[in-house]
């Protein structure tokens, strides 16, 4: 019993001194379905730094989206799970983008752009990024195996949780763990 009390008295206590891990585990205590797929880690994870491109090829990073939190899709135009969940990550864009929050998706291995367009057109999908890691040089360095795989960046650009596999990330659980992460931290 004594151990159980310091035990909570102590997480209490690193929350109380670090908000940002209060928001975190609150986070990860609401998961359900297949957001128990959704791993936090216990510390924030450096992401990868390695260039993607944009569409048409200019250089770009994940250094370009600091100061807000990032859904990351490591997807493929040959992957099926991609199809199914990309509609979902475009309501969340639509309902959650903005200065606080974004989806981005990118393309990994051999995606030619056409094939890319053609995917996002036969899923009515025109919010989200059309980006490319052709060398798969991102996904390799944050060891991405399989896809989709999905992280969740904090605002400093560290990774803070990862989903291997698709989600449904149109559920009511999904959409509270991500407002639950946007407004603390947007408070913070």
């Amino acid at each position: 019993m004594k151990k159980t009390l310091a035990a909570l008295l102590y997480t209490g206590l690193v929350m109380l001194a670090n908000p940002a891990l209060a928001d975190l585990t609150t986070a990860e205590a609401m998961r359900e379905g297949d957001m128990k797929k959704l791993t936090f880690h216990s510390t924030a994870q450096p992401a990868g730094t390695a260039e993607f491109t944009t569409f048409d090829g200019t250089p770009m990073s994940l250094e370009a989206y600091k100061g807000k939190w990032v859904l990351l899709n490591f997807w493929a135009t040959w992957c099926a799970p991609c199809r199914k969940e990309m509609p979902m990550l475009s309501d969340l864009q639509t309902e959650f983008g903005g200065d606080d929050f974004e989806v981005v998706t990118l393309a990994t291995g051999r995606n030619p752009p056409p094939a890319m367009t053609a995917f996002f057109d036969e899923i009515g999908v025109d919010n989200l990024p059309l980006h490319r890691d052709p060398g798969s040089a991102l996904a390799r360095e944050m060891g991405v195996l399989g896809l989709p795989i999905t992280v969740i960046l904090n605002p400093e650009g560290a990774e803070v949780a990862r989903l291997r596999g698709d989600a449904d990330w149109a559920s009511d659980n999904a959409k509270a763990i991500l407002k639950t992460l946007i407004d603390d931290g947007a408070e913070g």
